[in-house]
């Protein structure tokens, strides 16, 4: 059996389990938050005054913590090109019913929330350019991405736990530093999105987890080649009106370092969590070449640790066209 029907016949092992998993986690649409819960109610008598109270917080903001604020929106706006991808993964039947498809658009119906509260946020604040902003979540979505997982389930599912664990400690952060500066409007939402990205995380750990005790050396053949590739950001295509492809994430990613709300040590530190969560160090039936992977990623933390401390961050703000004068 070739690796592309050994594939499919694992994803239809898992999909076996897939009304416990969309039970445990994914929340039912009647009961879980919606961005009009949270938002300010455009019909109630205090409206104005709530608005008034978020342009304030807004142009209070530091910089860069509020251009990662735009960042983070334009990325979870791009949902489409995410789930299109995963409906397109081997062993993901999207002209069916079955579990897999249930999953993906399950997950990316709640996620499709996070992108929708955020933008209508940033719109209230007063303080963004929205067609500036507009445009580059258009040419996101345009552009699309490459994570190099390919069709693969197993690439595929290694990235998404990698990157639900990133978006959970950005969004928490941007939470925290927004609570501590009395906004506690923005505190609550990104605390709200922050713990979906958490559940996400798991289901998808889960899904790995699970794929290792099947097919153990292609998995972790799998988690080699992804993290020699690097895991990279589904916005690194990023750009602005009039700019190239991908040559705005750099100064994004530089102000969510300086800010401390996604930094290089966070990349170190998931993959340390998930070599522990999947028990790497044990994993059984290995044969050589799964070895050698593991060998790589078991070495990996602590390479990276020592090229971090090279790492030099710019000190200087760059200009955001999405933040308004």
């Amino acid at each position: 059996m070739n690796l592309n029907n050994v594939r499919r016949e694992v994803m239809k092992t898992l999909e076996k389990s897939m009304d416990e998993l969309l039970d445990k986690y994914l929340k039912p649409i009647e009961e879980i938050w919606q961005p009009s819960d949270i938002l300010p109610d455009s019909s109630a008598p205090d409206f104005t005054e709530e608005i008034r109270d978020i342009q304030g917080h807004s142009a209070e903001m530091d910089y860069d913590l509020f251009a990662v604020l735009i960042g983070d929106t334009i990325t979870e706006e791009a949902l489409p090109t995410y789930e299109s991808w995963l409906m397109d993964v081997e062993g993901v039947d999207q002209d069916s019913q079955k579990g897999w498809t249930r999953w993906v658009r399950g997950w990316t119906a709640e996620e499709n929330r996070h992108g929708d509260l955020l933008s209508k946020y940033l719109y209230l604040s007063g303080r963004v350019n929205m067609r500036e902003m507009e445009v580059s979540t258009h040419h996101l979505l345009n552009d699309g991405f490459d994570i190099q997982t390919a069709k693969d389930p197993y690439r595929s599912f290694i990235y998404t736990s990698f990157q639900e664990l990133a978006t959970n400690i950005s969004h928490r952060r941007v939470a925290s530093l927004a609570k501590k500066a009395g906004n506690a409007l923005l505190a609550k939402m990104c605390g709200l999105i922050a713990s979906d990205e958490s559940r996400h995380a798991n289901a998808y750990k889960n899904f790995v987890k699970s794929i290792l005790e099947i097919d153990p050396s292609e998995a972790m053949i799998a988690f080699e080649d992804m993290m020699r590739k690097k895991i990279v950001m589904p916005a690194h295509f990023l750009r602005e009106s009039g700019g190239k492809i991908s040559e705005l994430f750099k100064h994004f990613s530089d102000a969510a370092q300086r800010t401390m709300v996604y930094t290089t040590q966070d990349y170190i530190d998931i993959l340390n969590s998930l070599l522990k969560e999947w028990n790497i160090d044990n994993v059984k039936d290995l044969n050589s070449k799964a070895e050698e992977a593991r060998d790589y990623l078991m070495a990996l933390p602590n390479r990276l640790q020592r090229l971090s401390e090279r790492v030099q961050i710019p000190e200087k703000q760059f200009q955001f066209k999405w933040i308004a004068s």
